[in-house]
């Protein structure tokens, strides 16, 4: 399987599978001398861990980052960064059914059609827990950009019918709401909620508007 080493002059490669021991990231190319340490980090996975709500999945995860080289005494040698998250709840038994039956809006079906073979334990490599590995790479990549002075901050602007209002732009507020939204009214708007069971019925269909600033 190829397609897990992403960049050029900063280069990422995650590793790691959904129900495996571990997750991973390893990042190549990040110079000498930057301050780092696992809580650098530890803020950008503590906003993606599971279970911190009812539009998130309900897997229970600590996701507590180990850094396992690249950095000595708090900064780091210029040579590749590891970082490790354990995996705890894999409950590998809850997806015994889909060994032989293939997920609606998972990989399921297209990773046995390229490979041959697929590990069905939630995925493996098509998990959303793939992006621990991203995750933990880009709060690096940020700790170097903030060096330059230049910041990101990613927000969702839509959902199904669901936007965010322009005068009501805060983006405060996509920091303090689960659905990373800069308008407080928007995500109060009960119609996500009551359109969810409709979702699995198939009779509705909704998408996410991303944002980078």
């Amino acid at each position: 399987m190829a397609g897990s080493t992403f960049g050029t002059i900063l280069r990422m490669t995650t590793w790691g599978e959904s129900h495996g021991p571990a997750l991973g990231v390893t990042v190549d190319g990040c110079p000498a001398g930057l301050e780092l340490c696992e809580a650098d980090v530890q803020e950008y996975l503590d906003r993606r861990k599971p279970g911190q709500g009812k539009y998130s999945t309900k897997r229970n995860e600590g996701d507590q980052v180990e850094i396992l080289s690249g950095v000595f005494e708090g900064k780091t040698t210029g040579t590749p960064i590891s970082m490790m998250v354990r995996n705890r709840d894999q409950r590998s038994r809850d997806y015994g059914e889909i060994a032989s039956c293939y997920r609606p809006g998972h990989a399921d079906y297209t990773f046995d059609q390229k490979y041959g073979f697929r590990d069905y334990r939630g995925g493996g490599r098509s998990s959303g827990r793939e992006t621990i590995g991203r995750t933990a790479a880009g709060a690096v990549a940020a700790k170097l950009l903030k060096e330059l002075g230049i910041t990101v901050t990613a927000y969702v602007s839509q959902i199904g019918p669901v936007r965010i209002a322009p005068e009501r732009f805060d983006l405060q507020a996509a920091r303090e709401n689960r659905l990373c939204m800069p308008d407080s009214p928007a995500c109060r708007i009960p119609r996500p909620q009551r359109k969810r069971s409709s979702f699995w019925t198939g009779r509705w269909r909704s998408g996410i508007q991303p944002a980078v600033w």
